[in-house]
């Protein structure tokens, strides 16, 4: 059997981070979140590792842009292992930053067709209108002055999502739904983070779990499309 190599080591690592910080996210105690302190940080570092390593990533179009969203990602994982206003403002600018960052790669190597004509455009813009009001209009019932910040987060997300599914053909077709996937993902992810935190009283641990669940994987599939691009 041929060795492991760099990259799928550290994929692997990733892989045992983010089921075993999933779990622990859904594990009530101060002992289960004080473990998160040393799994959640490692998170981005450590899928970032595996995409600098990766040789076929080397000549990605998607790498730079891809490297500085997980970077984002990692500044809003550590950001929310905080809690309050002041955690969460920043923990959402921060990824607000990431997803920025993989807009602008996405941008880039957009597809030069009309985005109007492309069904999953359309079909994220329409639930970017059912629920992203909605949402920013819970938060700010929740907490005066978050109202703002979670709609504006939702709309970069949204965008994220749309430039996402709206890539260049010459890319390879491996890249492409791989990105998609993983943008719908992370959609999916900060959905169920909203409904916990701004529309729930009180939400069963599992979800917490679903969140962190949904966004490692979300992550992940932004990295492989990025690699394979």
């Amino acid at each position: 059997m041929a060795p492991l190599t760099t990259p799928t080591r550290l994929k692997l690592a990733y892989a045992g981070l983010a089921a075993t910080d999933s779990w622990l996210s859904g594990v009530p105690g101060r002992r289960a979140h004080l473990v998160r302190y040393v799994t959640k940080p490692l998170l981005m570092p450590t899928l970032a590792a595996s995409l600098v390593t990766s040789p076929r990533a080397a000549d990605s179009p998607l790498r730079t842009t891809t490297l500085a969203a997980q970077a984002g990602g990692w500044g809003g994982d550590v950001a929310l292992l905080g809690e309050g206003k002041g955690p969460f403002l920043v923990g959402t600018g921060s990824f607000a930053a990431g997803h920025l960052a993989y807009l602008s790669g996405f941008v880039r190597q957009r597809s030069r067709s009309p985005v109007t004509t492309d069904p999953a455009a359309r079909a994220v813009a329409a639930a970017w209108a059912l629920s992203s009001p909605l949402m920013g209009l819970m938060a700010r019932r929740t907490e005066p002055g978050l109202g703002r910040p979670v709609f504006g987060y939702a709309t970069m997300l949204a965008t994220m999502v749309v430039g996402a599914t709206h890539l260049d053909p010459t890319l390879s077709p491996a890249s492409r739904r791989l990105t998609a996937a993983g943008a719908g993902m992370f959609m999916l992810s900060d959905t169920l983070l909203g409904i916990r935190t701004f529309m729930l009283t009180d939400p069963a641990p599992v979800l917490e779990s679903a969140v962190m669940a949904t966004y490692t994987t979300a992550q992940f599939l932004l990295s492989e499309g990025a690699a394979r691009a």
